[in-house]
């Protein structure tokens, strides 16, 4: 059974630029100004297409800006595709950045209310694992006060915690596996391995290739908004380690 399909998506955002010409200009020219802007846009997903299979856990690799982020997001429904189609069958779990939709003037534990209604929980449901969530992150102490007083470990912490405790049925995870002291790491990479026992679906990002090749049933290698390579872990980490150090060393010799 198919949990996430992309037909032929891509994503662009607007490039904002200064108005080099001036201000005064650009007004008495407003059209004008207005389709250039438009037509000026940074093209992150080029026609992607590739589907996750209930149950699988897939890693997404490359470089800084290939666009692994925002196909978590639109795997989120934080962001919609300018073109193509992308199907999630089931619940969405997503751990996509510290903080990302929390309030951070409301306390941990009405964050953990609120976050979990959003991800489609009654309150009665969220209510009966409130222990148990405070209790993974370990926050006990700090609970009832509001995010804004909290480090971005704990923050993190919270984060994890509560996707991980509302029964996920697909689980997004953008480079967050590292977060707090080494014992909570421990715990977390212990939960992700319980998941995986469970057959939860799972989409993970990460530059840690060990991570990847521990967790991962496949690999999705990204590079400038293109599919480059998909498929096995180990032959795939083993080219794009290639491809990484031979951009290492064309980079170097540009330098020298």
């Amino acid at each position: 059974m198919t949990a996430i399909c992309f037909e032929h998506v891509s994503k662009w955002y607007p490039r904002y630029q200064s108005l080099s010409y001036g201000i005064k200009s650009s007004l008495l020219h407003l059209p004008q100004t207005l389709r250039s802007l438009k037509r000026e846009r940074v093209r992150v997903l080029e026609d992607v297409s590739f589907q996750i299979t209930k149950g699988e856990t897939v890693g997404l690799i490359g470089p800084n800006g290939a666009g692994k982020s925002t196909t978590l997001a639109l795997m989120a429904g934080v962001v919609e595709a300018e073109a193509g189609q992308v199907m999630v069958g089931s619940r969405v779990s997503p751990l996509l950045e510290l903080g990302a939709g929390f309030h951070f003037d409301l306390t941990g534990a009405e964050n953990i209310l609120l976050h979990g209604v959003l991800l489609g929980l009654t309150r009665r449901e969220v209510v009966s694992k409130m222990k148990a969530i405070i209790a993974f992150s370990e926050l006990e102490g700090a609970i009832e006060q509001p995010l804004r007083t909290y480090s971005s470990g704990m923050i993190a912490r919270l984060g994890f915690s509560i996707a991980c405790h509302l029964e996920p049925e697909i689980l997004l995870i953008d480079e967050i596996l590292s977060v707090g002291d080494l014992a909570f790491q421990l715990k977390c990479n212990a939960k992700i391995d319980e998941f995986k026992r469970q057959q939860v679906t799972m989409v993970l990002v990460s530059h840690s290739m060990p991570h990847v090749q521990r967790l991962c049933d496949r690999v999705i290698w990204l590079e400038k908004g293109r599919i480059i390579a998909e498929g096995n872990p180990a032959e795939i980490l083993k080219e794009y380690d290639k491809a990484t150090q031979l951009r290492h060393a064309v980079d170097r010799s540009s330098a020298a």
